[in-house]
Parts: C-alpha cells; structure tokens; sequence
C-alpha cells in the first residue's frame, strides 16, 4: 500500500509531464488579458499564466468591463481570460458580446465558479472558446483549455 505522499509526489510529477505536453502543443503566445474583478483570482490567473509562458509574457488586467473594453480598444490581446461574472450585474454571456464589438476576435476563456452542463453549453454558444471551473484553475487546466482552444492551429500531439 503506498503512502500519501508517495501519491502526491506521483500525481505532482504527471501534473508536469500534463503540462510539459499540452504546453508544447501551444502557439507561442505573448499577450494576454485577465478580466476578473477578485484581485486574488486575477493574480492567481497571471501567475498561472507566467508559470506556462514564462515571466517575459505581458498579462494585462481589468476588473471591470469598461477597464476591459479600454484595453482591447488600445491593443488587441492573443486571448482572453474572462471570469464569468462581473459586478455589478454582467455575466459573460453579456460581456463577450461587448468584446466582439470593440473588434476582439481572438479566443476567450471564461472562468466560472457556476459551471453545470447547462452554463457550459451557454457560454458556448455566446462565443466563449472554452470554459474553466473557477475552483479548478490551475496551470494542468489552463493548458488544457488552450489545447483545446488552439487545437487546430497547432500540430498535433506526437
């Protein structure tokens, strides 16, 4: 029987081999927008996103839509991180609109603390590229949504 830690050193090192191979498969990317009104979920995003890319990518950060608007306005960014709600009252599905609008249109993943099949489905179909449970954000998670983001724009896996 193997002990705990042996299976966390062992779910830790599949964790980076998941990594090492969804990040291989991703275009080099080198801007990136945050939209999340939390400071501790943003910075958890930017950190997430340096931990893939390396500390020479730019991650912007808005809090609110019209900081995000602003942003896309003055240069477009290679993807968007987009958390699902917004105070006071947008959600995603409002929101991305409003980014087609200003000429984004790049992908944009949503991060979702009220994911079901339901929510998945619809912010989907309001153009998201893909969508992430906001309790499971990590670097393995991100990777993966990007793979699936960029799945035809890179090589496939070997």
């Amino acid at each position: 029987m193997s002990s705990p830690m042996q299976g966390s050193g062992r779910d830790f090192l599949a964790k980076k081999s998941d990594l090492t191979k969804y990040r291989k498969n991703l275009p080099p990317l080198q801007d990136f927008l945050v939209v999340d009104d939390n400071t501790y979920d943003g910075e958890r995003l930017r950190a997430t996103l340096h931990l893939m890319f390396g500390y020479e990518i730019n991650v912007r950060r808005a809090k609110t839509l019209g900081s995000a608007l602003d942003q896309v306005i003055e240069k477009k960014p290679e993807l968007i991180i987009l958390d699902d709600i917004l105070p006071p009252s947008d959600t995603a599905t409002t929101t991305i609109p409003f980014l087609r609008r200003c000429g984004y249109e790049g992908p944009i993943v949503v991060v979702s603390s009220e994911l079901n099949m339901y929510r998945r489905a619809e912010l989907l179909t309001a153009g998201a590229a893909d969508v992430v449970h906001k309790d499971d954000v990590d670097s393995v998670r991100i990777a993966e949504a990007l793979s699936r983001v960029f799945k035809d724009l890179t090589p496939a896996a070997e």
